[in-house]
């Protein structure tokens, strides 16, 4: 009867995954169509089907628009959607904490610090680096500080949230800061990188955050069942065989560089690491072995959704993807908060 209920609850959660990465793929080829120029999902599934059996004349206008155009900002919402959504379950999961994730961790704080450095005072930690490395690099100092704390302060997971929301707030008081100094342009410029967007995303830099989102999901499903035992409190745990302060700092630092990839590019794309986990968890249960992928592809469907109403719902005007993201990521959140259970993460 016990195998019986468990292979039910596999088949539920699996079939889950399945519908959702079903829903995404569809969700795309739509997202795809959405533009000036008009089309349908058939044409769009021709240019894909010619383009990968190679019988595709690239000079046609619709092929042009569908590969160069409108496809690497869909990938890049597949791609970053999926990235912070496992970085936000495996934090949540590894602190045992609701609020854990990229964003309230400080990660893309920092990132829109290092920006704002770039585009307003013109510093640029390597010459030639641009806004892309100094992201990257501000994005990790808070892992850092919080990796520091852990180490030699023997901090809690509750006391590393609590330290990566302070930060979160220092950075965005900085950024504050210099907009306040910055002439309109660069004003503009790095509010629409501080509430995050798709838009200019190359197929060269989506090839990077994927090879680093592959990685370092793969590493995290590895973890899976470590961060199961993690997840019953440090001291069970240890009493297990897990050297949990280890691995902590082993996995924020993978799930660091993931999401300051992600965000070195896109911005400051808010909710979707918060937000996704907690639909996935509410929906499949806490295992990790199935809530880290689940989260994945919800991510990735929430931030295609997302970009789709950005695009649609004030046209022709184009909102940062960032705002819709917030916009309904912070109701949902709040539902979700109101509808959960002490059992679901337990």
């Amino acid at each position: 009867m016990f195998r019986d209920s468990y292979r039910r609850t596999r088949a539920r959660r699996i079939s889950f995954i399945l519908v959702c990465i079903v829903a995404c793929l569809i969700l795309s080829i739509y997202s795809v169509t959405i533009g000036p120029y008009p089309m349908t999902m058939g044409d769009v599934i021709d240019v894909l089907w010619n383009f990968i059996t190679m019988q595709l004349q690239d000079d046609t206008t619709i092929a042009h628009i569908v590969l160069n155009l409108r496809l690497p900002r869909i990938i890049g919402g597949i791609i970053c959607g999926f990235a912070l959504a496992v970085c936000g379950a495996a934090m949540q999961s590894m602190m045992k904490n609701p609020l854990a994730d990229p964003y309230t961790m400080g990660i893309s704080s920092g990132a829109g610090f290092g920006a704002a450095l770039a585009m307003i005072l013109g510093i640029e930690l390597i010459a030639g680096g641009g806004i892309v490395v100094n992201a990257f690099v501000f994005a990790v100092i808070p892992a850092v500080i919080i990796l520091f704390l852990s180490r030699f302060r023997k901090a809690t997971p509750t006391m590393m949230v609590l330290c990566g929301i302070s930060l979160m707030y220092l950075f965005n008081a900085l950024t504050q800061l210099f907009m306040l100094i910055a002439d309109p342009d660069d004003m503009s410029a790095v509010y629409e990188w501080m509430v995050g967007s798709l838009d200019g995303v190359s197929y060269d830099e989506l090839l990077l955050v994927l090879l680093v989102t592959v990685i370092g999901s793969l590493y995290v499903q590895y973890m899976a069942n470590q961060l199961n035992v993690m997840g019953i409190g440090d001291e069970s745990a240890q009493t297990l065989g897990v050297d949990v302060e280890r691995r902590r700092l082993v996995i924020l630092m993978v799930i660091t560089l993931v999401a300051a990839s992600v965000v070195s590019f896109t911005g400051v794309i808010g909710f979707v690491g918060l937000v996704a986990p907690h639909i996935a968890r509410t929906l499949i249960g806490s295992d990790n072995r199935y809530l880290i992928p689940a989260s994945g592809v919800v991510g990735s469907l929430l931030l295609v959704a997302s970009d789709i109403l950005a695009r649609t719902i004030a046209s022709p005007v184009m909102l940062p993807v960032g705002v819709i993201t917030a916009c309904v990521g912070g109701p949902l959140f709040m539902l979700l908060i109101l509808r959960s259970t002490k059992e679901t993460w337990s």
